[in-house]
């Protein structure tokens, strides 16, 4: 019953109703050059009849001799019609297009600076470490778990990411994560309706979790599982992450552990059977935290954060125009520096990475992306590592003190305890 499931919520063709449903037709394009348009249901008969003509394929090419096995069998598949997709409705696709960006490393970029400088920084602290966690454990079992995303008949719209593993999908993962986890921590701190924020969560999840379906790149089974897997960790992580909060603003220790354990955590990634982008992105995630948790901290040490003396819940303050106007340049500034710091951060650390190994930088920049290219490996994780730290700790430290000196900053950044 349950190899059933999986192999039904796993199966391409469900990828191709999904497509089909929002606009995206299938063709099929013959060697004379003509072509007809094909639904899931004749996609399904070629999928099968393509696995029965491979099954018997099978043991002629094992009882070959010859090294050409592989090679007689594309020449065979070659007789088959290619398929092709057009996108009938633009609409979605832009949609989708959208919904799927809300769980890329722009969306990050943007979304978690723009929190901290413009909302809520206690919140944004305990977010973005939930995030960190669940991105971790879900890039850890994709490269662990090594199921490839869904192949033939679906055709993806998006190529990004294709050389990663899919399951389970780190979208759906985000898409539980920061939505839900921002739901959790702000109900009880701020005045607003509950079942709006709850139906934005929702909305938000269905979005991105569609999203990947529409483009290819997730089968319903790669869908289900982040959602499942991420749903249980916000069980766990929303009260720990709560807790810890506390505990890393006021402990001494605390930079010395958040670092360390953010290093031994990249060190310790799970091996992959092939090079992917999967490591690096995930070196990323992990030191942006690693940045904002020291930030913060040196803020609390100093003395420039103290708790309000207002309880929560607190009363949401709509900005005036004045404010909006404080908000437009504490964004463009801080986006200033975000970039600033990513150019000298990158170039600084990839030289001096390098010089340490006594490699070119160029030629190393420049070669082949590999398991086996060792020197590569350590080169883009210690400067990823580096240059999105520092990103994480001009976020919370440095930027803010800047709009202090300009008098831009927000009046209760410095009570978000």
């Amino acid at each position: 019953m349950w190899n059933n499931a999986v192999e039904y919520l796993k199966d391409p063709l469900l990828v191709v109703k999904v497509q089909n449903f929002f606009g995206v037709i299938y063709r099929s394009v013959r060697k004379n050059e003509t072509s007809e348009i094909v639904h899931s249901e004749r996609l399904e008969r070629e999928s099968e009849e393509f696995d029965i003509k491979q099954h018997k394929r099978i043991p002629s090419n094992i009882s070959s001799s010859s090294g050409s096995s592989y090679e007689t069998d594309a020449s065979s598949d070659s007789t088959k019609d290619e398929v092709e997709c057009l996108i009938n409705n633009k609409f979605w696709y832009y949609v989708f297009v959208l919904g799927t960006a809300l769980g890329d490393e722009i969306f990050y970029a943007t979304f978690i600076p723009f929190w901290f400088w413009n909302i809520d920084g206690a919140v944004g602290r305990r977010v973005v470490l939930v995030w960190t966690v669940v991105m971790y454990i879900g890039q850890g079992f994709k490269d662990i778990i090594r199921w490839p995303r869904p192949g033939y008949p679906v055709k993806k719209l998006q190529t990004k990411w294709a050389i990663e593993y899919g399951m389970p999908s780190t979208h759906a993962m985000v898409g539980v994560s920061i939505p839900f986890s921002v739901l959790l921590y702000t109900m009880d701190r701020y005045e607003y309706p509950a079942h709006w924020g709850t139906l934005l969560a929702v909305s938000w999840c269905t979005l991105i979790c569609v999203s990947r379906i529409y483009l290819g790149m997730h089968s319903v089974l790669d869908i289900a599982a982040g959602l499942l897997l991420s749903s249980a960790l916000l069980v766990v992580l929303i009260p720990v992450v709560d807790w810890l909060d506390g505990v890393i603003l006021t402990s001494h220790y605390a930079p010395f552990l958040v670092i360390a354990i953010s290093i031994l955590a990249i060190v310790f990634y799970p091996n992959a059977d092939k090079w992917t982008p999967t490591r690096g992105d995930t070196t990323m995630i992990v030191s942006v935290c690693a940045g904002i948790l020291v930030g913060s901290w040196t803020n609390y040490q100093l003395g420039n954060m103290t708790a309000s003396t207002d309880r929560p819940p607190y009363k949401i303050i709509w900005p005036s125009i004045e404010m909006l106007g404080c908000t437009i340049l504490r964004t463009i500034l801080g986006f200033c520096g975000v970039l600033a710091t990513r150019a000298a951060g990158k170039s600084v650390s990839y030289a001096f990475v390098c010089a340490l190994l006594g490699k070119d930088k160029n030629e190393l920049r420049n070669s082949e992306n590999s398991l086996d290219n060792k020197n590569k490996i350590i080169v883009e994780l210690c400067y990823k590592y580096f240059t999105y730290g520092m990103i994480g700790f001009n976020t919370t430290y440095v930027l803010p003190n800047v709009f202090d000196l300009l008098q831009i900053n927000r009046p209760t950044y410095y009570t978000e305890i």
